[in-house]
C-alpha cells in the first residue's frame, strides 16, 4: 500500500519559515520524481516545486528564491524548505509521486500552511 504522509505544516508570520517534509512508504522512492503542489481557497492546485530521480528541480516563478525542495532517499523522504514566506503562500500543500510519465501517480493527504500575523 503505498502512503504519502506529509508533517510541517503550521501558522507562520510573514518572512517566517517552514520546513515541510513527506515520508513515503510502498513504492522504490529513489525512482519518483516528487513534487510539492499547493491550492488555496477558490484556486486551482499548482505545482510548486519538484526534484526528479535524478536530482534536478524546478519551481513555480513565485517561489523562486525563498522555497528550496530536496529529497533523501536513504529516508524516502522528500522536504521542501520555505522561507520569507508570503500571506500568499497560505494554502493546503500536497506531495506527489510519479513514475514513468505519470503512469504511476500517488498524493498526500495535504498539509495547510497559513502565513498571516
Amino acid at each position: 500500500q503505498v502512503q504519502l504522509v506529509e508533517s510541517g505544516g503550521g501558522l507562520v508570520q510573514p518572512g517566517g519559515s517552514l520546513r515541510l517534509s513527506c515520508a513515503a512508504s510502498g513504492i522504490i522512492f529513489r525512482i519518483y520524481t516528487m513534487g510539492w503542489y499547493r491550492q488555496a481557497p477558490g484556486k486551482q492546485r499548482e505545482l510548486v516545486a519538484a526534484i526528479t530521480s535524478g536530482d534536478s528541480t524546478n519551481y513555480v516563478d513565485s517561489v523562486k528564491g525563498r522555497f528550496t525542495i530536496s529529497r533523501d532517499n536513504a529516508k524516502n523522504t522528500v522536504y521542501l524548505q520555505m522561507n520569507r514566506l508570503k500571506p500568499e503562500d497560505t494554502a493546503v500543500y500536497y506531495c506527489n509521486a510519479e513514475a514513468i510519465l505519470g503512469r504511476y501517480q500517488f498524493w498526500g493527504q495535504g498539509t495547510q500552511v497559513t502565513v498571516s500575523s
